[in-house]
């Protein structure tokens, strides 16, 4: 079963058609090839994780998605939207989100606060039309707080909303980021390596509250992660790079059972 085969079984027919859609990309770094055709499709709901070894291009394919890379050739389309004709900085206005391994909130701002930067390519005027207490804006940043608070409680953040970072379990705090991604209301979002420094316990946890919120929300998500159990309990499918290339793709089970992605990637480990 391929990628754009394996469909959760709580989608509905409308819903088949891909959302992002990830076609024979190609880039290269001084004469070395970094991607060398993968292609992937992620319909609104579905969970892709993406795996492949050290140096198997992950982080670049990532990056071309979100912008950071232009790729040398291929396509890559959210909706009907040509992401590789959109500025990185306007990525956010197509429906993208994105984490990062590390966590990368504002220190001297709260909780609340920093969540509330996830909705700023929401706003029309921006953070100099807010300073000067314009009406329009002072209505629009209600609204914006009301939903910050509603996200803060949804993922169990109500009681720190008014805390700072510094000193927060680094479980909370990559729930913080979440919370922040979920304020842009996104299409895509794109977790990269969510389960970096967290203990089993609080992966599983994240695991099942992202595969819930894609479900309830209906956006896709794109999951680049080395911790497995996360990787094969949160996907509905999963695509394994490894040279730039897609050699496997499908379900978990399937995935890890492939006798190419234990050799490259999982060893002996079942």
């Amino acid at each position: 079963m391929t990628a754009t085969e394996a469909m959760p079984a709580s989608q509905s027919p409308a819903s088949h058609e891909a959302l992002l859609r990830v076609s024979d990309i190609r880039l290269s770094f001084g004469g070395v090839k970094a991607l060398d055709g993968p292609s992937l499709q992620i319909r609104k709901g579905e969970v892709c994780g993406l795996i492949g070894p050290n140096g198997a291009g992950k982080t670049t394919l990532f990056n071309c998605i979100s912008r950071l890379y232009q790729p040398d050739s291929g396509s890559i389309t959210l909706g009907d939207v040509d992401l590789l004709h959109v500025r990185t900085d306007q990525i956010s206005r197509h429906g993208i989100a994105r984490t990062f391994q590390n966590v990368g909130l504002f220190p001297s701002m709260t909780v609340l606060e920093n969540v509330m930067t996830g909705a700023y390519h929401r706003t029309r005027a921006g953070f100099w039309a807010s300073g000067l207490g314009l009406p329009k804006v002072r209505s629009q940043e209600v609204r914006e707080l009301e939903k910050a608070r509603e996200i803060l409680d949804e993922l169990g953040l109500a009681s720190v909303s008014s805390s700072y970072p510094a000193g927060l379990p680094y479980g909370t705090l990559k729930r913080v980021e979440l919370a922040r991604a979920l304020m842009s209301e996104p299409q895509l979002l794109m977790l990269d390596e969510p389960a970096n420094g967290l203990i089993h316990e609080e992966v599983m946890e994240l695991a099942a509250l992202i595969k819930r919120l894609s479900r309830e929300r209906s956006f896709a998500v794109l999951l680049v992660e080395h911790h497995m159990a996360m990787v094969m309990s949160v996907s509905d499918f999963v695509v394994v790079l490894n040279f730039g290339r897609v050699i496997a793709e499908g379900l978990p089970a399937d995935v890890r059972a492939n006798p190419a992605v234990i050799e490259a990637y999982l060893g002996g480990e079942q």
